[in-house]
């Protein structure tokens, strides 16, 4: 299995744009169905906050990119966007380097304001999503649970 994360944050992307790919929960938990297929991509959570919009998940080295073309397509289609328009603004980092990701993330290091407790709820929040959704399985748990001891 590898980890797969694709996102936009306050240092990739203008306010315009993060808000339009801002989801509620309700738009979290229907998009992780849609993005969570059970073939391409096998797990997965969306953090989504004022300053980022971030999709974790997990997927098979086979299909990496499948699954990395799956998320963005998601991505442009929730932020009523054409075709291709987030790419200059989206980064994506994979297996260790995306875990490194998420750890500075839940740590508050890649916070406009660094060190910022409401981030790690955050995250928190994001995997409780995903647990109702039923997108996060062992992978995602394993990997959530040792952010959390992390940060």
């Amino acid at each position: 299995m590898s980890i797969l994360l694709i996102g936009v944050n306050h240092k990739t992307a203008p306010v315009e744009i993060r808000e339009r790919l801002a989801l509620s929960d309700a738009a979290c938990a229907e998009g992780l169905r849609h993005i969570v297929d059970g073939d391409i991509v096998r797990e997965g959570l969306i953090v989504s906050t004022c300053n980022r919009v971030e999709i974790l998940s997990a997927t098979t080295s086979e299909l990496l990119e499948s699954g990395a073309g799956q998320v963005t397509t998601f991505l442009d289609v929730a932020g009523r966007l054409p075709a291709g328009f987030l790419e200059k603004h989206l980064y994506k980092h994979t297996d260790e380097n995306a875990v490194r990701h998420l750890f500075r993330v839940a740590s508050s290091l890649d916070s406009m304001v660094v060190g910022e407790p409401q981030v790690l709820g955050q995250v928190r929040h994001a995997y409780s999503l995903a647990v109702q959704a039923g997108t996060a399985g062992r992978i995602l748990n394993r990997l959530v649970h040792h952010t959390f001891r992390v940060a």
